[in-house]
C-alpha cells in the first residue's frame, strides 16, 4: 500500500501547474495595471527619473520586469511607469 500512495504523490507533484516564476515576467497592458501591482512604476537598477519636479525614487528595481514593459517607458528614462 504504501509504494502505490508514493506513486500517486509522486505523479500529482510532476503533472501540478506551473508556477509563475517558470512563467517569466508579467507584462502589464498598461500603466494603470502595472500602478495595480507596483504603486510608483518598475525601473532599471540604478535609473534615475528624468523630471523637472520632484524625482521618483520608490520604483520597483527589476531589470527583467522592466525589459517586458519598456514599451511604458515614455521618456527613456530607465523606469516605466513612473508615478509619485
Amino acid at each position: 500500500m504504501p509504494l502505490v500512495l508514493s506513486a500517486v504523490v509522486g505523479a500529482a507533484l510532476a503533472v501540478g501547474p506551473a508556477t509563475t516564476a517558470d512563467a517569466g515576467p508579467r507584462v502589464f497592458k498598461n500603466c494603470t495595471e502595472m500602478h495595480k501591482t507596483y504603486k510608483h512604476g518598475v525601473g532599471k537598477p540604478g535609473a534615475r527619473d528624468r523630471t523637472s519636479g520632484t524625482p521618483v525614487t520608490t520604483f520597483k528595481r527589476s531589470k527583467k520586469i522592466y525589459t517586458a514593459n519598456r514599451k511604458s517607458d515614455r521618456d527613456k528614462d530607465g523606469i516605466a511607469c513612473e508615478k509619485r
